[in-house]
């Protein structure tokens, strides 16, 4: 029986592919964009996340008043 949680990340996974394939109409696999892009996205979404743990702290801060 495969873990629940990793169930739950896998289905995540398989619906975010589905909104990358409708906004792009193009998979992953099929994207041949040069490695510098694919860098630039991956920075783009690491800077991203780095904004949303900051915005999840203050609210956790402010929980926590």
């Amino acid at each position: 029986m495969r873990d629940k949680i990793i169930e739950r990340v896998i289905n995540k996974i398989k619906a975010r592919s589905d909104v990358g394939y409708k906004e792009y109409g193009v998979t992953l696999k099929d994207d041949h964009q040069s490695l510098n892009i694919w860098l630039t996205h991956i920075q783009e979404e690491l800077m991203d996340a780095v904004n949303y743990i900051e915005k999840a702290k203050e609210v956790l801060d402010e929980e926590t008043i």
